[in-house]
């Protein structure tokens, strides 16, 4: 009779490792713009014209004569003119953007052994 022995082992290490990246952007723009107008005329423009009199008159011949008048003129002319005018108003922008990006970074090993043995007596 004879003696085997056959023996095998093997060992081993795996290992890896994996990286992601994270990155956050953003950006925010702003506008904002009010205004006002206001106008005002005014025109104002007026006459006025007065004029008294007084006539007598008076005669003595064949006849008597005699005559008085009185008198009075008035004119007036007015004019107003106004005129308003105004205004408001608002203007309004608004920009926003934004990015994002993840990051992910994981490590693994493995390890293994293993044998195989055969004795034959």
């Amino acid at each position: 009779m004879s003696d085997v022995d056959y023996g095998q082992y093997e060992a081993g290490q795996e290992s890896g490792e994996l990286d992601q990246l994270h990155q956050a952007e953003g950006s925010e723009a702003d506008y904002n713009s009010q205004f006002g107008v206001y106008e005002a005329d005014h025109s104002a423009a007026e006459s006025t014209d007065f004029s008294q009199g007084h006539h007598v008159e008076f005669d003595q011949g064949p006849a008597v004569h005699y005559e008085s008048d009185d008198y009075t003129n008035y004119s007036h002319d007015a004019s107003v003119d106004d005129h308003v005018f105004a205004a408001e108003g608002s203007e309004s922008s608004h920009q926003a953007e934004f990015s994002e990006l993840d990051a992910l970074k994981e490590r693994f090993e493995n390890s293994y052994a293993e044998g195989t043995e055969y004795r034959a007596n």
